[in-house]
């Protein structure tokens, strides 16, 4: 172990006790003070050579921490605010749009499918994949693919004809641009 390595250890294990301490007082949650943490001692490592005393480690590791805690508390207000102002937008288009009323209900029914429907059909219609690509993202022949899309397709319609949504007025969830089955099906057969 080099000189360098010796006087982060030292400094680490004279200081991490109180340090960790510091930031749990400081944020809202022990994984936030871990974050504040790790982030502090990342930094210490990176400026180490300011550190000229080895005795001063303490003072010199509240400082960087208080800094650390001031920026995740700068960043969690502004996600805060940013969600907020997504929140209330959401709403106001609600308020305005029965097309988003549709869509956020059917994000709730979307939620209420089992994970591997719900992959299969967002990996679709958000993240654009053809069966071809869906058939190598779900390690499977294409054919597969298609006959898993279909089914998720058919129980998202079966979810959303149950909250009372017109399959026929959805959005196109499950659209691929290939020819295949409508994007919701009726289940009149199911």
């Amino acid at each position: 172990m080099d000189e360098r390595q010796e006087r982060f250890r030292e400094l680490y294990t004279s200081t991490s006790p109180r340090v960790v301490s510091y930031a749990l007082r400081r944020t809202a949650s022990p994984e936030d003070a871990a974050d504040v943490t790790a982030e502090a001692f990342t930094i210490a490592w990176r400026r180490l050579d300011d550190l000229r005393d080895t005795s001063e480690g303490l003072p010199w590791m509240y400082a960087i921490c208080r800094r650390v805690v001031a920026n995740h508390a700068r960043r969690t207000r502004r996600q805060s605010e940013l969600t907020d102002r997504i929140g209330e937008e959401l709403r106001r288009t609600r308020r305005e749009s029965p097309e988003a009323n549709l869509a956020s209900v059917a994000v709730v029914v979307l939620q209420e499918l089992d994970e591997p429907d719900r992959e299969i059909l967002m990996l679709v219609a958000w993240e654009g994949l053809d069966t071809q690509q869906l058939a190598r993202a779900l390690e499977c022949s294409p054919t597969a693919a298609r006959i898993r899309l279909h089914r998720a397709r058919r129980r998202l319609a079966t979810l959303m004809e149950n909250s009372g949504l017109e399959t026929k007025h959805a959005p196109d969830i499950a659209h691929t641009g290939e020819t295949e089955p409508a994007a919701l099906e009726k289940t009149s057969d199911a």
